[in-house]
Formats: C-alpha cells, sequence, structure tokens
C-alpha cells in the first residue's frame, strides 16, 4: 500500500508526465508548421512516450492501492526561433524532470518505501537516456551553425531517430 504521501508525490509525476507530453506535441506541432517532418516525427514520439510514461505511473499507483488522478495543465509554448531553441527548451525540461524523479526517489527511501523506489529505477534510467539523447542533438546542432543544408540533413536523421509510434487501440472492436 502506498503512503498518502508517496501517493501525493506519484500523482505530481503523473501531472509533470501529462505536461511533458503536450509540452512535446506542441514543439512538433511547431516544426510540423515549419517543414521539419523528421523533427516533428521525433517530437511526436517523444510525446507518445511521455503519455506512456504517465500511464506507467497511472496503473501503478492504482494497483498499490491509490487513486491515480491527472489534474489540468498549463498551456505550453508554442513557437521557437529555431531548431537549436527547440532542443535547448528539451535539455531544460528534462533536466527538471529528472531533478523531480530524484525528489521522489529521495521521498521513498524516507518512508522506506521499497517497491516504489524499485519501481521508479526504470524512470531514473530513462531520464539519464533523455538527457543523453538531448546533449546529443544539441553537439550535433552545434556542428551545423547556420548551415541550410546541414539542416536539411539534420531533420532527415531526425526522422531515424523517432521512436516507434504508440498504437491508438482500434475504435469500435
Amino acid at each position: 500500500m502506498l503512503s498518502k504521501k508517496i501517493e501525493k508525490l506519484l500523482n505530481e509525476q503523473v501531472q509533470l508526465e501529462s505536461e511533458s507530453s503536450l509540452y512535446y506535441l506542441a514543439m512538433a506541432s511547431w516544426a510540423e508548421t515549419k517543414g521539419l517532418n523528421g523533427v516533428s516525427g521525433f517530437l511526436y514520439g517523444q510525446s507518445d512516450e511521455e503519455r506512456v510514461h504517465m500511464l506507467k505511473l497511472f496503473h501503478f499507483i492504482n494497483e498499490r492501492g491509490g487513486h491515480a488522478v491527472v489534474g489540468g495543465s498549463k498551456s505550453p509554448r508554442t513557437q521557437y526561433k529555431n531548431v537549436k531553441e527547440v532542443f535547448e527548451e528539451v535539455l531544460k525540461h528534462e533536466l527538471g524532470v529528472t531533478s523531480e524523479i530524484n525528489k521522489l526517489v529521495d521521498a521513498c527511501l524516507k518512508e522506506k518505501d521499497y517497491t516504489t523506489h524499485n519501481f521508479l529505477q526504470w524512470y531514473v534510467t530513462e531520464q539519464m537516456e533523455e538527457e543523453k539523447q538531448a546533449l546529443t542533438i544539441l553537439d550535433k546542432l552545434a556542428l551545423l551553425g547556420d548551415d541550410k543544408s546541414g539542416l536539411y540533413l539534420f531533420d532527415r536523421d531526425m526522422a531515424a531517430m523517432a521512436p516507434a509510434p504508440v498504437n491508438a487501440p482500434d475504435a469500435g472492436k
């Protein structure tokens, strides 16, 4: 069983994962309107991944005797100067998510909730991967500078990095 404190903190993380999904969705839309189909595909995939992260938490809370809830989300930013700014924001955001996961892990240890602590290790590993990926993308963008032909190739490469889309269940089946 989850303590009320851990349940509250997990629900706050549910909210953060939900907002992360919307955050990436807004970025994907911006990229798509700029003709950056590889970047937008990558960001749409990231949005799907964040929703999966939210649902994983959601089910865990309910299975452990809590009640998972999602509150209202603030509207994400919708305009960017360029692709570099998008991925600078991605890195900043992922560092913030890592900080929140670490606080949650720390609270679990203080509460001696080793089951939740164990569950959260997947998120710890996931955040390391997210940060590394954002840094790698920013390194590639730094190599490009303002080279428009390089941006074309970068966009094409981003399409290859896009996670597989999460398929929605068929309606009516």
